[in-house]
């Protein structure tokens, strides 16, 4: 048995191995588990699963190392060969060692080996589990020394109810799966149902469960306890067997159903062919398209255009590329809703509180819109009007126009015309051209479903032009009330209503749409908020909506009314809210952070908290410039007023010369040198040296030099300085002004009033000069704006010089 340089091998692929095994009449028998067991055997190792004492199955294995252990199996009068499991081992990779393999293995009686192709088969024939004591070989043939477990007895109750629950999971998989019905035969043809321990080895052989599983039922010697982890593993065999009986259930359902569908569909095409009544996809097509026309009010040259198409839908071939376009354009003009519209809600009450639920602040605004529908509402019907809203980014301006439309119950529609260059997206494609498409008008009115819905055109101080036309000019036709009653779309080529619609449009600034296009609408202008504005509009609607887009309660992360407070002052100074809200989403989502580290603590934002959250505030608390020769003026731009210091100063007195830095534009520029101009041919009026200039060269400056800088609206500013400079004297502090100034001093009407009056409040200054041509556009804003103010109005630059250089206010001053 120990003789390692035996060098036998098989013979013909397909040699017989009884010579190994033994041809003796014992051979052919049966062995039962409780006959004489052999202590020293041949083992070899399996990979897939481990074997069991109850099976009886084919094991196909190389012969090559393995066959030598076949051939010493046979030679031996008991033929029987140890079989242990090794896990995670493939056969190609080599032979695994001899530490790889299980101590608990099964004993198996082997029987008609055969080898072919490289392989060797043979019938194995399980006796009873053993335990290796002791490695006697430990290269191939592998040969060990063995004991037989001893079962404990158990109680026969417990053991009959295990027996008996075993027995019915056999059941239960024999239904689902009746493959399982040969080996069932196998077994009852060697025990009886009645034999517990080879029963629980049988139903373990039964399941699909993984090698280690398996391996400890073979390791489980106590037999109650191996019962149960194979009732554990039946159990489970059980639960996959029924899911996959679903599965293919359901399966096969839908494909029964799929094909009753089918051969159904193909009678009844039969039957409708037979009797007449099947009809092509032409006249389908002819006939849906006849149904929506039917539902409409269209005018009387639309259903006259809408007949002679259908009639030419119906003359031309299928497969005609003129069939495709006269098709798209049936669907089109059919999908315009002509003659529907919806009724309008005239309730100016409810429209005053949509508004107000939906933006705070605004009260101007609100009162021209309010006016807007009264004037609707005494004719019954809104038109004649296009609404141009005007202001910085972020302060509403969208947001509106869906109020108007909910407080009118009208469908809204919202596109940006903001760069775009193409004339046929006003007007649409000719239908000559492929893949033509109508404008967006006639989309617009297609997916509200009504001739009268609230379109709003986004952007449109930012319309482009180029090559492909003129969107703008395309515009004029659409937005004048005159016109659009009888707007002509290239691509329907037929003339449609469009004043019924509610034009509303909104623009960042007036100067770029053009004057044509601008006279033709009503200007509304949101000028921005005040602080106070703010804080509301953060609490109302700005909290709420982030909290609930992250999912929050307000308990969990609260943003107090300071910390609020300070993040408008501090890091969110423009005009709108559009900053505001992302400043405040970001303190949301750090918040978020350390609620998910501190779970059951809420919260809370404060002002010491604001640079942990959002780091250093990007405007600090400013100390207004003050000292001789600089003066604050006031600066309207597209992101709403802003307050613009300006210096000048004395260089040296060697000869006269004036300079100008800042970034000023022409018109800036000019006003620089007008203000010049008048201050040095008035020096001995304004109490200064008459020959300051004479011999100064003199440096004009305004900060802030990488922005670019224009407007007709700071020459008395600019004048203050370069007198201030003259007289040596600082002018009053906590002062600022705007103003054009000419060269005989009249001091001119400059725009955007509103916007530098808000731009003061937000620098605390509260004595403002503002020309006299102005006081109407000052009265006109809301006390709330006014309150506080001192504001002093001017004809002159005399007048301008009285506030900044005498003792007191002159006569005649506003004080709110």
């Amino acid at each position: 048995m120990n003789d390692d340089n035996r060098n036998d091998s098989f013979g013909a692929p397909e040699e017989d191995l009884t010579e190994y095994i033994g041809k003796d009449e014992n051979s052919k028998s049966l062995v039962l588990p409780k006959q004489h067991m052999p202590r020293r055997m041949y083992v070899l190792p399996v990979s897939n699963r481990p074997f069991f004492p109850a099976q009886v199955q084919p094991i196909v294995v190389n012969q090559n190392p393995w066959q030598e252990t076949l051939k010493r199996v046979g030679e031996t009068d008991h033929k029987v060969l140890g079989i242990c499991f090794v896990e995670d081992s493939d056969p190609e990779q080599g032979i695994p060692g001899s530490e790889e393999l299980e101590t608990t293995g099964c004993a198996v009686r082997v029987h008609h080996a055969q080898g072919e192709d490289g392989k060797v088969q043979f019938i194995a024939q399980g006796l009873q589990r053993f335990r290796i004591t002791q490695w006697l070989r430990r290269r191939p043939p592998y040969l060990v020394e063995v004991e037989y477990p001893e079962e404990p007895e158990e109680a026969a109750d417990e053991l009959k109810a295990y027996t008996l629950a075993i027995i019915s999971s056999i059941k239960d998989l024999l239904r689902t799966n009746p493959l399982y019905g040969e080996e069932v035969k196998q077994y009852l043809s060697r025990f009886g149902p009645d034999d517990s321990s080879p029963l629980a080895d049988f139903g373990a052989s039964m399941t699909s469960a993984p090698g280690h599983e398996l391996q400890e039922v073979l390791d489980t010697v106590p037999l109650l306890r191996r019962m149960e982890k194979v009732l554990l593993l039946m159990a489970k065999e059980q639960e996959v067997a029924r899911l996959q009986s679903e599965i293919s259930e359901e399966v096969n359902e839908k494909v029964q159903k799929h094909q009753r569908e089918f051969f159904l569909k193909e009678q009844l095409k039969v039957i409708q062919r037979e009797l007449g009544m099947a009809k092509d996809d032409k006249t389908a097509d002819a006939e849906r398209f006849r149904e929506r026309m039917e539902k409409l009010n269209p005018p009387v040259q639309v259903q006259e255009r809408f007949d002679d198409e259908l009639q030419k839908l119906q003359v031309l071939e299928q497969g005609s590329p003129e069939y495709g376009v006269t098709r798209n354009y049936l669907d089109w003009l059919t999908q315009v809703p002509w003659g529907l519209t919806s009724e309008d809600h005239f309730d100016l009450g409810e429209a005053r509180r949509i508004l107000d639920r939906d933006h705070d602040g605004l009260h101007d605004v609100k009162d021209r819109i309010v006016e807007f529908l009264a004037e609707g509402t005494f004719k019954g019907e809104v038109s004649g009007s296009i609404l141009l809203l005007v202001g910085p980014p972020g302060v509403g301006k969208t947001s509106i126009g869906h109020s108007v439309a909910d407080a009118l119950g009208r469908k809204f529609y919202r596109f940006s015309v903001g760069g775009m260059r193409d004339e046929a997206e006003i007007k649409g494609h000719r239908r000559t051209y492929i893949g033509a498409m109508p404008g967006k008008f006639v989309q617009a009115l297609k997916d509200s479903k009504v001739s009268n819905p609230v379109i709003m055109l986004d952007e449109i101080d930012k319309i482009g032009a180029s090559f492909q036309g003129d969107p703008a000019s395309a515009l004029l036709e659409t937005l004048d009330p005159e016109q659009n009653r009888e707007f002509l779309d290239h691509y329907l080529d037929v003339r449609m209503d469009l004043s019924k619609v509610l034009f509303i449009c909104t623009a960042n600034q007036l100067d770029t749409i053009p004057r044509p296009l601008l006279d033709r609408m009503d200007v509304i202008r949101l000028s921005g908020y005040i602080s106070e504005e703010k804080v509301a509009i953060a609490k109302h609607f700005l909290m709420p909506r982030l909290l609930k887009r992250a999912g929050l309660l307000k308990k969990q992360v609260n943003i107090t009314d300071a910390a609020i407070k300070q993040i408008i002052e501090g890091y969110a100074r423009e005009a709108g809210v559009r900053s505001l809200e992302k400043l405040l989403h970001k303190v949301i989502r750090k918040g978020i952070v350390r609620l998910l580290e501190n779970p059951g603590q809420p919260v809370k934002v404060g002002v010491s908290d604001l640079q942990t959250y959002l780091g250093q505030p990007a405007f600090r608390k400013e100390k207004s410039m003050k000292g001789v020769g600089v003066v604050t003026g006031l600066a309207w731009t597209a992101m709403g007023g802003a307050t613009l210091s300006i210096e000048a100063s004395r260089i040296h007195s060697t000869q006269r010369g004036f300079k100008l830095t800042g970034q000023l534009g022409d018109v800036m520029k000019e006003s620089a040198e007008i203000a010049y101009s008048h201050v040095s041919s008035n020096l001995k009026r304004f109490k200064a040296d008459p020959t300051f200039f004479d011999k100064s060269f003199v440096h004009l400056h305004v900060p802030e030099g990488a922005t670019p800088k224009d407007g007709p609206s700071a020459g008395v500013t600019m004048a203050t300085a370069l007198l201030s400079i003259a007289r040596r004297e600082a002018p009053r502090q906590n002062i600022a002004m705007t103003g054009e100034l000419t060269l005989t001093g009249q001091v001119l009407p400059v725009g955007g009033i509103r916007e530098k009056v808000i731009a003061a409040r937000r620098q605390k200054i509260s004595t403002l000069i503002l020309p006299e041509a102005n006081r109407g556009d000052y009265e006109e804003l809301p006390e709330y704006l006014k309150e506080g103010l001192t504001v002093n109005f001017a004809k002159q630059y005399s007048d301008v010089f009285q506030v900044c250089f005498a003792d007191k206010p002159r006569k005649g001053a506003s004080v709110h």
